[in-house]
């Protein structure tokens, strides 16, 4: 790397942080002088960049190379099959979640997804490398990560292995921190992580922040900002459920939903994101723009297609129904935003409430 090249990404790095200042995302001076050490470039020498006309493959070679990586911007850093299966999480999102995990000098972390490895870096130049680790289920991932890690001087313990499963070997830790998608918080980070701990995973379409009690449960309230995340996923595999196609044994009858709703209202996706969870989604537009078609399914098999103001669906799941039955919850009690809802989550499986822990709206039993 040139001169040039690390005094100009120095520059950029101070000019996303003032952004991120003046936009109300950035408020921790010691975060905000992280975010300036940490050169995220490092993490991304290639990418893929969301266009008119698609994805553009983008490399160090590229005159907007740098330019790109200190956007606040989301970043596609691997793709398998044609989808993008690790990415770079947008600045914002991160120094938000980063922000909230209230971290201190001293405290242990344990990072579920590891991806390129800048997250990993910037815990490490806050707490030092030694109080920091991170999982990865993908090993060719965790040991570019690795590598780029070392390359700045940062040495904390990367692991290839399944995240949900924590890192027991280390345990206990003082905060935990998820980078990609889950509909259930494994029950294994609450035996890992301390009394007073706290825990920090996306979860649906939000980011749930949970803090663990001496009685072997973690509770806490949504973040009230929206939170996109890749799904968690086994190794090899790229954690989306392949559309299972339209049989012909389906159910058909009318539905009054909007269709706008379902798939344009922010507040009512991230509902739906809890009500109905790991699904895949698509709408169509008619010539006018407006929405005529939603389809939804899981990797069960169960699909729905809505139109015209009829859904036909099929399979274990009647995915319309549960959509259905969210809404209606959405509207009786005013619109709810994510910060409203909360969780809690024990042996005994996950319930997610709305206002208070009294007022369950969505139960799970335990995981396995």
């Amino acid at each position: 790397m040139t001169t040039h090249t690390a005094e100009r990404a120095t520059k950029l790095r101070a000019a996303l942080a003032d952004a991120l200042e003046a936009s109300g995302q950035l408020s921790d001076p010691t975060w905000r002088n992280v975010f300036e050490t940490v050169p995220r470039h490092v993490f991304v020498p290639e990418f893929w960049a969301l266009t008119d006309g698609g994805r553009r493959h983008v490399t160090a070679a590229d005159e907007d190379w740098l330019d790109l990586v200190y956007t606040d911007d989301a970043l596609a850093t691997q793709m398998t099959d044609g989808v993008a299966t690790s990415s770079s999480t947008a600045p914002g999102l991160m120094l938000q979640m980063l922000q909230a995990l209230d971290v201190a000098a001293g405290h242990r972390v344990l990072e579920v997804a590891t991806g390129t490895g800048y997250n990993a870096a910037l815990l490490s130049e806050r707490l030092g490398s030694g109080l920091v680790t991170t999982v990865e289920v993908d090993p060719a991932l965790a040991d570019l990560a690795h590598a780029r890690l070392k390359g700045c001087g940062y040495t904390p313990l990367v692991v290839a292995g399944d995240g949900r499963a924590g890192y027991p070997a280390r345990a206990p830790y003082d905060r935990l921190i998820a980078t990609c998608g889950f509909s259930r918080v494994p029950t294994a980070w609450l035996e890992q992580v301390r009394p007073g701990g706290v825990i920090l995973a996306p979860l649906g379409w939000g980011t749930v922040r949970l803090i663990v009690g001496d009685d072997g449960r973690a509770e806490g309230r949504f973040l009230p900002t929206g939170s996109y995340f890749m799904a968690v996923r086994d190794a090899g595999s790229s954690g989306t459920a392949p559309h299972p196609g339209r049989p012909d044994a389906a159910i058909n009858r009318p539905t009054v939903l909007d269709l706008a709703a379902v798939a344009e209202d922010e507040a009512f996706r991230f509902l739906k994101s809890l009500a109905a969870p790991d699904l895949g989604f698509a709408s169509e537009r008619g010539d006018d723009g407006l929405i005529q078609a939603v389809e939804l399914w899981a990797a069960d098999g169960s699909w729905a297609r809505a139109e015209h103001g009829t859904v036909r669906q099929a399979g274990p799941r009647l995915l319309w129904d549960a959509v259905e039955a969210a809404h209606m919850l959405f509207v009786e009690h005013g619109r709810p935003g994510r910060e409203r809802f909360g969780v809690t989550v024990s042996a005994e499986g996950q319930r997610i409430w709305l206002d208070h822990p009294g007022q369950e709206v969505f139960h799970a039993g335990p995981l396995g």
